[in-house]
């Protein structure tokens, strides 16, 4: 990567919200024990964060409220070594929250994203931040941007010839990429949001399934697809072909951030001009290290730590 460029990331910084109960038995209408917690979130900032921690100059597009959650965040952040310039802190503004119950196995059961205040991520305010999209050396959104945001947005990155990864959120917003398909460098679904985003009548949910999900969308146009299985693994596919990763048998501790830490890594690699294949198994790497610990982005990551514990 050229030591003067970086890369650019828009969309959710918020806080993530973490319940997971002592029992898979819960009682419905009561209260049930168990442990919660909280850490900075999002899935852009996430994003970013991984990216940031394995040395990529980082610079984030966002916004969060006027409040103890936003300071939070933008400290956070700028800690890890993300640029937090140019994020928006809105006055009276609700910085973005997403509130998650786990497993006991640390695996998902159900969340509630909550990121109303991305809509201050405007047209006015992109083209105010025009001279970043001249400057980039990438581009990473995630799903949380409005409609006419993602316009301005893939108009300011046909502009500057920009290479576009997105990550496609939550199944609710992954149509809302439908459209730019074929203006995406790099997709990274999951199984869940395939349907939304591929036109496909059933969930990726094997390796034979992913696979086509992830040649389908590379078909659509985009230049590389990933269909990411959680515990089964991943598939992927560019104009060359593609394959299969499993995942690493590892003691699951929290699932959270697992699919950005996958999504950064494979970014890593990819403004650092890996192969496509080695760029998958530094995100296998990355997600399979990160489910291990509790924080949603592993503080100690590094670029030799991915390395040392490289799928094979």
């Amino acid at each position: 990567m050229d030591d003067e460029g970086f890369v650019l990331v828009i969309g959710s910084a918020g806080i993530d919200v973490k319940g997971r109960p002592n029992s898979d038995e819960l009682e419905y209408e009561t209260s049930n024990l168990g442990r919660v917690r909280n850490s900075v979130g999002g899935v852009a900032r996430n994003i970013a964060e991984n990216l940031a921690r394995l040395e990529v100059p980082t610079v984030l597009l966002s916004a969060v409220g006027d409040d103890a959650a936003g300071n939070r965040v933008l400290a956070h952040c700028e800690e890890s070594g993300i640029d937090c310039s140019y994020v928006r802190q809105v006055p009276s503004g609700r910085t973005g929250t997403y509130l998650a119950l786990l497993k006991t196995s640390g695996d998902l059961m159900v969340a509630i994203s909550d990121f109303e205040i991305m809509s201050a991520v405007d047209r006015p305010f992109l083209l105010h931040n025009e001279a970043l999209f001249a400057e980039a050396e990438m581009l990473v959104i995630d799903a949380t941007l409005s409609l006419d945001a993602l316009a301005t947005v893939f108009e300011l990155a046909e502009r500057y010839n920009l290479r576009v990864c997105a990550d496609p959120t939550t199944p609710a917003l992954a149509g809302n990429l439908c459209d730019y398909i074929p203006k995406l460098f790099l997709v990274v679904p999951n199984a869940a949001e395939t349907t939304a985003l591929c036109g496909l009548a059933n969930p990726a949910k094997d390796r034979e399934s992913a696979i086509d999900a992830a040649r389908h969308l590379v078909h659509l146009g985009a230049d590389i697809a990933v269909v990411t299985l959680g515990a089964r693994g991943l598939a992927y596919a560019d104009s060359s072909g593609g394959g299969f990763i499993r995942a690493m048998h590892t003691q699951v501790v929290d699932s959270t951030g697992a699919g950005d830490a996958f999504t950064g890594a494979v970014i890593f690699g990819l403004v650092n001009e890996v192969r496509v294949d080695e760029a998958m198994r530094l995100g296998a790497t990355a997600a399979a290290l990160t489910v291990q610990n509790r924080a949603t982005v592993i503080p100690e990551l590094s670029q030799e730590m991915l390395y040392d514990e490289l799928v094979i």
